[in-house]
């Protein structure tokens, strides 16, 4: 295994959850890098960790955990991402804050500014907001009007719209798969087997817990955890608390069982819980 390839990074943060001096122990034996190689400070030195996050597709929910740092720097590496969407980028540039401390609008970085926000909905103009939401007759034209809800104010008005009179299928669809879309509108928009299906394949999560046991390859959402050490610190501790139990029971301090994981880690499908299960089991 090279020091620097994925699957050396996403083992690493599995060793993240033992005991030190167990991990140092283990990083010899499998020739992994050492934690500095993931460190948690912001440095110049990351611009290439963070370059490289852009270009990998992830759940819409993993770019939310982003925004809710409410940190300018880290918004611009959100706008540049393959997943982010208008409504992402529209609210960047509007300094729309996503965490749950902070009312004020957020500083905008130098290098982004409402010039960039993307183009203002036709329906929008002419409608307003909850007419440009009632009038899409697509999924495409209502994806648009969504883009629009930005504010708290914008998701409480929506959810009383459609409280008074139901909003047309195409809106709620469009407003459920939204990862910031409020989890009482969207239970209100309906629990039907197909909706939830739809929403899940959206990349909408329950949270970070979710993400790290549910989704695969494991290798990929490892590695994207990795990187939440330093993109979303608040909330990636919740993948760490569902999987450490598991690491601890399956792996623990045992050498054999951490050389079969690193071994398996390139080529399995699953998710990050059943790598962890299946090493252990192998070994």
């Amino acid at each position: 295994m090279r020091d620097n390839s994925t699957s050396g990074v996403a083992v690493g943060f599995l060793l993240g959850l033992i005991d030190h001096e167990d991990a140092d122990r283990i990083r010899r034996r499998t020739g992994l890098p050492e934690p500095a190689e993931t460190a948690t400070t912001r440095t110049a030195g990351h611009n290439a960790l963070l370059w490289s996050w852009t270009r990998k597709a992830v759940p819409v929910s993993v770019l939310l955990w982003v925004l809710q740092e409410d940190d300018p720097d880290l918004n611009v590496w959100v706008w540049r991402h393959i997943s982010a969407d208008n409504a992402m980028r529209r609210a960047i540039v509007r300094g729309v804050p996503f965490g749950t401390a902070r009312t004020d609008p957020l500083p905008v970085a130098a290098n982004l500014s409402r010039e960039d926000e993307p183009p203002i909905p036709e329906s929008y103009t002419r409608f307003g907001l909850l007419g440009a939401l009632r009038e899409g007759t697509s999924m495409r034209a209502a994806r648009t009007a969504a883009s629009m809800v930005l504010e708290r104010s914008d998701w409480q008005a929506v959810t009383e719209a459609d409280h008074d009179r139901p909003l047309p299928g195409f809106a709620r669809w469009a407003l459920s798969v939204r990862p910031d879309c409020p989890p009482a509108l969207r239970a209100q928009f309906g629990t039907h087997r197909r909706f939830t299906h739809r929403v899940e394949q959206a990349g909408v999560l329950d949270g970070p817990a979710d993400y790290a046991t549910s989704w695969g390859p494991a290798s990929h959402v490892l590695d994207v955890l990795s990187t939440g050490r330093l993109v979303f610190p608040a909330r990636v501790g919740e993948a760490e608390d569902a999987l450490r139990p598991l690491v601890r029971e399956h792996l623990a301090d045992h050498e054999d069982a951490w050389a079969v994981l690193a071994q398996l880690i390139d080529t399995f499908h699953g998710n990050a819980a059943e790598l962890v299960v299946t090493a252990g089991a192998i070994a």
